[in-house]
């Protein structure tokens, strides 16, 4: 395989150490997995389990949560396949391995669905919050839109930090209060399940309308995405070679929450269940932000174009330094008016949330690992590993088409 030059632009900026050996245990690790993964999408799943019916839905996830975790898999070993040609700091990203396997075309395409899957997650939350204070505050004459762009300036501020690691409070405060929220919805659930308020006959295990179990696959894809978190945190571990029966037990126990979160919320509320589940309680809240990413890859590319390399040949290092922190500020600026824009016009969070993991969710963890483990290891492949890793890849591409479709048009 010849030797293919890439420009690297890193999702995230590793300790110096890092390259070298990892530092996060067992327990650290499954800690990172289940906040790379799990977010306010889980929110939706009772929801999609009223679209599809409960055992339906419970499928769903099972095969998802299975196929997510063996493309996560498939991306650990187009790595070792590298690393034992080259030297493994060069691929550190899953960028990476799209130009390793592609080309510059490769980097692009996935670097561009990656771009495009985290604007839709900051977009997503942006509508959750909006809706969360609309429904908490009810004020006169404000709507969805009004507070997503009240929010705007602190989005802003936010995005102008300039480490992930100072993230990690907010990032606590979410996830306690999507477990605050999900425990609340099964205490729901028991007490009407106790007074008798419900009859499990009433709940629908599978659907009539057919066009709800793609709509509803497309929220468990989102659900599960947190592909490009993968090789990073494959990478932290201390024991690379544990990393495999750790992501296994961590998906065992995400994929078992997600099944018992979304029966448990459907059959609280049945047919009234609401796409965010915590609007059909009393109170609602959550903060999140994932604008990162994004942010990350936009300006990787600018600073390898031809302008800001004649910019930092200059002499004055100093002042252009202070033009392109400037810039870089800006830019986060528009960056998060443009995605309030886009919320602002979101008719529902369950939607969108489908139409993201249908599209770009379903093409970055299924279609390109496929692609990616054919391309560099399929001449040591057995006929059978072959099969499936067809079987991934055009499944991931006929559910990125119908889901996409079916969520536009059909539902």
């Amino acid at each position: 395989m010849g030797e293919k030059k890439c420009d690297r632009i890193p999702l995230i900026n590793p300790s110096p150490s890092s390259s070298t050996q990892g530092t996060a245990s067992k327990l650290q690790t499954i800690g990172n997995i289940i906040v790379s993964i799990v977010g306010t999408g889980v929110l939706g799943l009772p929801f999609a389990f009223r679209v599809a019916g409960w055992l339906a839905g419970s499928i769903g996830v099972v095969i998802t949560g299975l196929a997510t975790f063996y493309c996560m898999l498939l991306l650990i070993q187009c790595r070792e396949k590298l690393a034992s040609e080259e030297e493994l700091k060069e691929t550190t990203t899953y960028g990476d391995l799209g130009c390793r396997c592609m080309g510059k075309p490769g980097r692009y395409l996935t670097e561009f669905l990656i771009f495009i899957s985290q604007c839709g997650g900051s977009v997503a939350y942006l509508v959750f919050i909006g809706q969360n204070l609309a429904s908490l505050f009810k004020l006169h004459g404000l709507t969805i839109a009004s507070y997503i762009f009240l929010l705007v300036p602190i989005e802003i501020a936010l995005s102008w930090i300039g480490s992930l690691s100072a993230f990690a409070p907010f990032s606590i405060f979410a996830d306690v209060c999507n477990l605050l929220a999900m425990a609340f919805v099964v205490k729901e659930d028991l007490q009407q399940a106790i007074g008798g308020n419900f009859s499990f006959r009433d709940r629908k295990a599978f659907t009539d309308n057919l066009g709800g179990l793609p709509f509803a696959g497309g929220m468990a894809v989102y659900c599960f995405e947190g592909f490009g978190m993968t090789l990073a945190l494959e990478q932290s571990m201390r024991e690379r070679r544990t990393f495999p029966k750790v992501l296994a037990m961590s998906f065992t126990w995400i994929t078992l929450v997600y099944i018992l979160f979304g029966i448990f919320g459907y059959m609280a509320y049945g047919d009234e269940t609401k796409d965010i589940i915590i609007h059909n309680t009393e109170s609602s809240q959550g903060l999140d932000s994932h604008c990162s990413p994004v942010s990350e890859i936009v300006e990787g590319k600018l600073k390898k174009n031809i302008w800001f390399e004649k910019l930092r040949n200059n002499d004055a290092e100093d002042s252009i330094t202070r033009l392109e922190k400037l810039g870089i500020y800006m830019g986060r600026a528009v960056l998060v008016i443009v995605l309030a824009v886009l919320a602002s016009f979101v008719p529902g969070f369950g939607v969108f949330v489908s139409l993201v993991g249908s599209s770009v969710c379903a093409l970055i963890s299924f279609v390109l690992p496929a692609s990616f483990h054919l391309t560099l290891l399929g001449s040591s492949l057995s006929l059978w590993q072959k099969a499936l890793d067809v079987f991934v890849f055009l499944c991931g591409l006929l559910f990125a088409a119908y889901g996409t479709y079916n969520t536009i048009i059909g539902f």
